[in-house]
């Protein structure tokens, strides 16, 4: 993934009130269940850093966060990286009240080039990733 790529957007309505969307995406005890299991502790606070591995095909992914935008029940963001390799990314989540529920938007930028030569790192790879939490694990969680 290249930062002079156009970003990453997946979107799915879901039959929940824009509250329980964002709980599901700012409460540890809600992202362990639909998200990552391994979340040690999120807080929606400008500045909130964490980070967790995740370990895949052998190779291990320290996911590191740090929020950099909230506000409340409508919109999160997070820079995005890995201690193990290169590249930055931005990852924000708006959310919108429609009359069947709520709609998020992810909206994944890459702010600082990724490996070519890792398969999680190609665009397909996050496209399907951010997909299979959005549209599948966060819906079935919520309804």
């Amino acid at each position: 993934m290249k930062a002079s790529e156009p970003p990453i957007i997946v979107a799915q309505t879901l039959d929940a009130t824009p509250l329980e969307v964002w709980n599901a995406l700012t409460r540890p005890q809600q992202m362990r269940k639909w998200y990552f299991d391994n979340i040690p502790d999120f807080k929606p606070t400008e500045g909130f850093t964490t980070q967790f591995p995740v370990h895949n095909d052998g190779k291990t992914f320290t996911h590191v966060w740090v929020v950099t935008e909230v506000i409340l029940t409508k919109k999160i963001s997070y820079r995005w990286h890995f201690t193990e390799y290169p590249g930055k990314s931005l990852v924000s989540f708006d959310l919108t009240e429609t009359s069947d529920g709520t709609t998020i938007t992810l909206t994944n930028t890459i702010l600082e080039d990724f490996q070519d030569d890792i398969p999680e790192f190609r665009r397909e790879s996050c496209r399907g990733g951010w997909k299979y939490f959005i549209q599948q694990q966060l819906k079935k969680y919520l309804e």
